[in-house]
């Protein structure tokens, strides 16, 4: 077949393609695969107790389930939910939002896809602008989302080494970076990968960098606060009409349902609802539906910071305990775990790339994700790229112990190998 200059954009070698596929090939076969490469949330029994209670109360109300899926909402999302986001983040924080503040997409993916492209690429004037994300790593899914080539560019964090083998990545970005090539920033925080939270003073200096230049500034914020709230450090949430700030369903425990929420000025929502409604016509009910109650009553705040952050904070901190008890004997370091359902781990003597340590830890049935897919626009050769993994602690507790197990087995064999020839 002969596919268009699109289409071939998406058959290119993609980290986030390989990851799916993986995972999908590992959940649908036969074989017991350790799941510690993808980003699927655990299964917290509090949680979907909840939404299991939703569920009956929408099947128990005459005509609910029926609207549910037999209706379309709007493009925009149902302007019910969006109210009801809008009254909870200006109750939390003081802001002063409404529902034509707030747009659902399907699913964060969508999200970024459509914004990096409205906010980057060639413009009418003929000028060509791209996405700058100050901080590498970043998110695997950023990286394949342009519709033109070379549509990020990204810096090299300052690195921070600390005690008992943590280390932090810090914003380590020149003013003079963010020229007139620049239509927005980026940044996720918790980020995706690491487990890195930029400070609020961090936070605070691209804030008047997007404001000097005019530009927004966009927050990835699918593990924040205040909802899922996987975020083990105390930070200030930020909006103004500089900020796009987006949420997600996703971590709370509801993956499934794919639905993200932008929230930003007017003109951008009208955008972006005008760019959904030609790709989707309507958001899925489902998630909306499911999840009404929970942000009317404030109950996702509850249940997020009681319940959500707290299951994570616990896995995280058990994972790190089977890391020292496998890797005593391995030089490596842990990036400070902030937030998010990852850990991300530097081995700074790896004999190999990342990847040809995924490809040796996939046969031994043990998934991660090799470092090297998350420096979309950070084009530098820096050896700091092949050095580095991301793994979850999300899954049941034995999976990760084994994983981590066999992971410090295969990269002791590594240096091993590198000694002996």
């Amino acid at each position: 077949m002969n596919f268009s200059s699109f289409a071939q954009r998406f058959n290119a070698d993609s980290g986030i393609v390989q990851l799916m596929e993986d995972l999908g090939n590992a959940m649908a076969g036969n074989e017991e695969v350790m799941m510690l490469g993808g980003g699927n949330p655990g299964h917290i029994p509090e949680v979907q107790e909840y939404f299991t209670g939703c569920m009956r109360r929408i099947l128990d109300t005459p005509g609910e389930f029926g609207r549910m899926i037999g209706n379309y909402d709007p493009p925009q999302g149902p302007q019910s939910f969006n109210q009801a986001i809008a009254d909870l983040l200006n109750r939390e924080y003081g802001w002063d939002l409404t529902h034509r503040n707030v747009a659902l997409t399907a699913g964060s993916q969508s999200a970024f896809f459509l914004l990096f492209n409205m906010l980057g690429g060639e413009f009418p004037d003929g000028q060509t602008r791209r996405i700058l994300l100050p901080m590498a790593p970043e998110y695997i899914g950023y990286s394949d989302v342009g519709l033109m080539d070379g549509l990020f560019v990204s810096r090299r964090p300052a690195i921070e080494k600390r005690e008992d083998r943590f280390f932090k990545y810090h914003v380590n970005l020149d003013p003079a970076d963010v020229d007139d090539s620049i239509g927005a920033l980026c940044i996720s925080r918790p980020t995706n990968p690491t487990g890195n939270v930029i400070t609020d003073d961090e936070l605070d200096v691209l804030l008047q960098l997007a404001l000097d230049r005019d530009i927004p500034l966009i927050v990835d914020n699918a593990y924040g606060a205040p909802f899922p709230d996987i975020i083990f450090t105390d930070v200030k949430p930020v909006w103004n009409e500089q900020v796009i700030l987006c949420l997600s369903l996703s971590k709370l425990g509801l993956p499934g349902v794919r639905t993200g929420i932008v929230i930003a000025r007017e003109a951008i929502i009208e955008t972006l609802t005008h760019m959904s409604a030609i790709m989707n016509l309507a958001q899925g009910s489902f998630g909306p539906a499911l999840a009404m109650d929970l942000v009317l009553t404030g109950d996702i705040i509850t249940l997020s910071h009681q319940v959500v952050r707290r299951y994570y904070q616990q896995k995280a901190e058990a994972a790190i305990g089977w890391i020292r008890e496998a890797m005593h004997d391995v030089e490596y370091f842990i990036h400070t775990p902030e937030g998010a359902i990852f850990l991300w781990l530097w081995f700074p003597q790896l004999p190999v790339s990342t990847r040809e340590l995924y490809q040796r830890l996939k046969r031994r049935g043990v998934l991660i994700i090799p470092g090297e897919y998350f420096f979309p626009g950070l084009d530098e050769d820096w050896p700091h790229k092949q050095q580095c993994i991301r793994l979850t602690y999300s899954q049941d507790a034995d999976v990760v112990k084994q994983g981590i197990e066999i992971i410090a087995d295969e990269v002791r064999k590594l240096s091993s190998e590198q000694g002996d020839g």
